[in-house]
């Protein structure tokens, strides 16, 4: 029998991960999900993504019910990620991802900041908002999308995330979308743009113009914290936006 005074401190953490998952906006979750978290192995050197390395299952083939359950799964691998010992040990949460399930698109931004980190839900601070504002001149909502980031953990003081950070989050990040199986992506500044497609080159090169993941077109624009900083770069970005929806054949709203 466990001494009781191991009680209290596996008490509190069983309620800050169900809490985790709540926030990343997981509906469901297995029994074992009361059960403390093992730390995740270490991240791969090389090789693919593990999820489906007994039998590869092509995007779609899960239906809504078997995607809740394998992201819930993932979430809680995410949950208790020590890879990086820095991002793990100043972390109020991990920060997984929320939306559709069988979305049309997938925004891709760089990490959680300070307000992520709390509420455990990507994009909720400023740049969050300026996001849904995106989102609904689009003429969408943002329950409508998938949201996630690069990395789930958020940088001490907002940093760029390091490549190696990157790097163990990667497993993650693949997973993430082969689960969610977005039809296009839409990634978020140079730092989530040059990730995702494994390139160094920069935002204003990559912008207008479509790009390939696996299959799913990716189009980069301007992150929304730096259209805070810099609003005429707004523009720019409705520009590609109306790219982006004529190519998912969606109408362009007057802006």
């Amino acid at each position: 029998m466990a001494d009781s005074s191991d009680a209290e401190p596996l008490s509190r953490q069983i309620r800050q991960h169900l809490a985790s998952l709540k926030a990343a906006g997981v509906e469901w979750a297995p029994a074992s999900a009361t059960v403390p978290i093992k730390p995740a192995e270490p991240a791969p050197s090389a090789g693919p993504s593990s999820l489906f390395a007994e039998e590869s299952l092509p995007r779609n083939t899960l239906d809504l019910d078997q995607r809740r359950q394998e992201l819930t799964v993932l979430a809680q691998r995410v949950a208790g990620c020590m890879r990086c010992t820095e991002l793990a040990s100043t972390r109020t949460q991990t920060v997984f991802g929320v939306g559709s399930l069988l979305p049309d698109l997938c925004f891709v931004g760089e990490a959680p900041g300070a307000e992520e980190d709390a509420r455990g839900e990507p994009f909720v601070g400023a740049a969050g908002q300026l996001l849904n504002r995106i989102i609904s001149a689009c003429g969408m909502k943002r329950e409508d999308v998938y949201i996630c980031n690069i990395l789930r953990c958020r940088p001490p003081g907002n940093r760029t995330p390091l490549p190696d950070e990157a790097a163990h989050c990667r497993e993650y990040l693949e997973q993430q979308l082969e689960l969610v199986a977005p039809k296009f992506i839409c990634c978020l500044g140079a730092c989530a743009s040059q990730n995702l497609l494994n390139t160094t080159q920069s935002i204003s090169r990559m912008r207008g113009r479509f790009h390939d993941y696996r299959g799913i077109p990716v189009l980069c624009t301007f992150h929304p914290s730096y259209l805070l900083h810099n609003p005429a770069a707004k523009k720019d970005v409705w520009e590609d936006m109306k790219r982006l929806l004529s190519r998912m054949g969606k109408p362009i709203p007057a802006h």
